[in-house]
């Protein structure tokens, strides 16, 4: 399977990558190392030192530089060595690490995979919602054993919530959902909305709503490739505009392939902090509520998917269709798409 390579991918939250810590992570199949410099700068390296190919990961982080644990070459941040205690110090040509380029923004550290000189931070996507001075942030990670794909379609196609999440997320009229897809560029985003749905007990609870009311609910899931999706997702009151329920919470999903059939996700809960300070309590519920639906509903289905499809191509399977499909679909056309442009 070939991976987008020219885009920036999710390496970590901010808080994984410590101080004075050497972090290891495999994305796109390859084994990078993060660190730390003085200034709290984050760098990451190819985990793989070019002498004898030993994980710099398991070596010492000094200062500005990684020490190898083998053989002691130092490396600094661009990934070149600076030091070889051996012999007569010469430092090879050819000592070098491929360094890869990092942005710290949002509560995540983000890496570009691709051709280090088109790494434009600009084209970072906009989760400003995870921005703790402006926002209260709750934040899981979670390892998966399926494709990222896999992942992203199950964030793009809401319509399973009541089926696979009946007792937390869904609700019965989630499968008559009025659903529109709109592309702008390379972006997509796909919204839902139902009315005169009644939720679960969970739900009225989290959003502070009387138990057992009819309300109107949207899903409202912008997706930037290769799989980072916000997820606007809220309820009010029969007949009653969104728009009286201001700084109603926001859902980052983020997802990274680790390998063709392993995935890193890191989804997070945020609430701007204007709304007031219930808000903190509000992010704290659902986060913690999140963990049957993701953990116990979600992944088991997503690893059986998996399983099942083995190491086919999704798309030789020849996948039935359906209308709840829409997003999914136009999201995996456009990664597909920029996939092959990259490999022209």
């Amino acid at each position: 399977m070939a991976f987008l390579k020219n885009c920036w991918y999710v390496a970590a939250w901010n808080h994984e990558i410590g101080k004075d810590e050497l972090f290891r992570r495999t994305l796109l199949s390859e084994a990078l190392m993060f660190f730390r410099d003085t200034q709290g700068v984050v760098h990451a390296l190819l985990d793989r030192c070019p002498h004898r190919f030993a994980p710099l990961s398991k070596g010492t982080h000094k200062g500005d530089c990684v020490r190898c644990p083998y053989h002691g070459l130092e490396f600094d941040a661009s990934g070149a060595c600076v030091h070889n205690p051996h012999g007569n110090g010469v430092i090879p040509k050819a000592a070098v690490v491929r360094a890869y380029p990092t942005v710290e923004r949002y509560s995540v550290v983000w890496v570009w995979m691709g051709d280090a000189d088109k790494a434009d931070p600009a084209l970072i996507p906009d989760f400003s919602c995870m921005d703790p001075a402006t926002h209260y942030v709750g934040k899981r990670y979670l390892h998966a054993r399926a494709n990222y794909v896999l992942e992203t379609d199950n964030i793009l196609d809401l319509s399973h919530i009541e089926f696979l999440h009946p007792g937390t997320l869904g609700s019965p009229g989630v499968k008559d959902a009025a659903t529109k897809v709109a592309q702008s560029g390379n972006q997509v985003t796909i919204s839902r909305s139902t009315s005169n749905d009644r939720m679960s007990d969970f739900l009225y609870d989290v959003m502070r709503l009387p138990q057992g009311i009819a309300v109107d609910r949207w899903f409202d899931v912008r997706w930037d490739a290769p799989a980072c999706m916000l997820l606007d997702a809220g309820a009010t009151p029969s007949g009653t505009p969104r728009e009286k329920n201001p700084g109603a919470p926001m859902f980052p999903h983020l997802f990274s392939p680790e390998t063709e059939s392993t995935t890193h996700y890191w989804y997070a809960v945020s609430m701007a902090r204007a709304a007031g300070p219930h808000g903190e309590s509000v992010v704290e519920n659902i986060v913690a509520g999140a963990r049957q639906p993701f953990e116990e509903e979600d992944l088991p289905m997503l690893e059986a998917q998996q399983e099942a499809i083995g190491d086919r191509d999704f798309w030789s399977l020849k996948p039935v269709l359906l209308a709840s499909d829409a997003g999914a679909i136009r999201a995996r056309r456009v990664l597909d798409k920029l996939i092959a442009q990259e490999q022209a």
